[in-house]
């Protein structure tokens, strides 16, 4: 298990009489891409929210970053990040503000906290910004920011939940050069995305369809398991026989 960030077996999730993660099994390697895909409704957020410790799953096991994820989960917290689409910044806080907040939710002050206010405020070019209000950035800058409040705490891994929902084109290909850094330092990151052109970035899918694993590998194998050209026609596939199976 050293060389896994993330390892489930038979994880299940039910709301009543509702199955959101039914038996999923699946491991993800220390210091790779990870891409979690599948329609609205497909288990996704439900999966993100147990591997991270919010939601006890209702059976199963789930190991993150060498923890016992359903015992534990405060410790999870401690060893990973977080970043969700709506960004979870204060709008009338500070671009240094808001840092030194979530900074401070992860344990870090003082002179630690500093020093990796530098480090990644140069690294992602915020430092102009510093005193500028969070409510007057575009998507692409809150984008980084995120990021910067999320690894502050230099965590194992980062869970990023469609990060780039909304931002322009140029933004998100900035920010998949950054996460490509971090997975080179070695830093585990699994990540939702709607966006085909990113889920190609990735290193390995997991393909979810109500509630079941249907597919997993790299890009290429599985677009050959599913018999189609690009993972695009595999997500638009999905979407269909999803929504054919709602009628």
């Amino acid at each position: 298990m050293n060389g896994i960030a993330i390892h489930t077996a038979e994880l299940t999730k039910r709301f009543g009489d509702l199955v959101a993660v039914e038996s999923l099994t699946l491991d993800v390697r220390r210091g790779e891409v990870f891409g979690l895909l599948g329609p609205n409704g497909s288990g996704k957020t439900t999966t993100i929210r147990m591997l991270t410790g919010l939601l006890a799953p209702t059976s199963g096991v789930i190991t993150v970053a060498g923890i016992d994820a359903v015992r534990d989960p405060e410790a999870v917290r401690r060893r990973i990040g977080y970043m969700s689409q709506r960004f979870g910044l204060y709008d009338d806080l500070t671009v240094q503000e808001n840092f030194r907040f979530y900074a401070g939710v992860y344990g870090l002050r003082g002179a630690e906290r500093d020093a990796r206010e530098r480090e990644l405020f140069a690294r992602l070019g915020l430092e102009p910004r510093r005193r500028q209000l969070v409510g007057a950035l575009s998507g692409g800058w809150k984008q980084k920011l995120s990021l910067a409040c999320a690894t502050s705490h230099r965590p194992d891994l980062v869970f990023l939940d469609e990060p780039t929902a909304g931002v322009d084109p140029a933004a998100r290909q900035q920010f998949w050069a950054i996460i490509r850094e971090l997975a080179r330092e070695g830093m585990t990151i699994l990540v939702t995305t709607h966006y085909m052109d990113e889920a190609v970035r990735c290193d390995r899918l997991a393909f979810l369809s109500r509630g079941h694993l249907i597919g997993l590998g790299t890009p290429d194998e599985v677009t050959r398991a599913f018999g189609k050209s690009s993972v695009e026609e595999v997500f638009v596939a999905l979407q269909e026989q999803d929504e054919g199976a709602r009628a």
